[in-house]
């Protein structure tokens, strides 16, 4: 089982857990990250250090993000979704969209 970031990443994308990974397994969109399930080594190292508490044990995820396990294992496949190992400032407006709990319009999959 993989680990799987879900919907409080959107519009925030901050990526201390991009650093800790030891796999490398973290890809990056627009405003959004995902963990590539075939990468992931179900470390758990990732998930304490998310401050928007975004990424889950895949059996863990929560039944309404659900669907956030296919979505970041068809992204981890985009072509425009590179594989991330160095932390970033997070979004500038993180902060507005830190407490914001329905993001899924907001999402950019890149997929022009």
């Amino acid at each position: 089982m993989a680990f799987v970031v879900t919907e409080s990443c959107i519009q925030c994308k901050h990526t201390d857990c991009v650093v800790v990974c030891p796999v490398d397994c973290f890809r990056e969109g627009p405003n959004f990250l995902v963990i590539d399930p075939t990468e992931c080594i179900d470390c758990s190292v990732c998930v304490p250090e998310c401050p928007e508490k975004a990424i889950f044990a895949e059996e863990d995820v929560p039944e309404d993000q659900r669907d956030f396990i296919a979505l970041n294992a068809l992204l981890a496949k985009h072509p425009n979704w590179r594989p991330i190992v160095e932390q970033k400032p997070p979004l500038p407006d993180y902060e507005k969209w830190s407490h914001i709990t329905d993001k899924r319009g907001q999402l950019d999959r890149d997929e022009a």
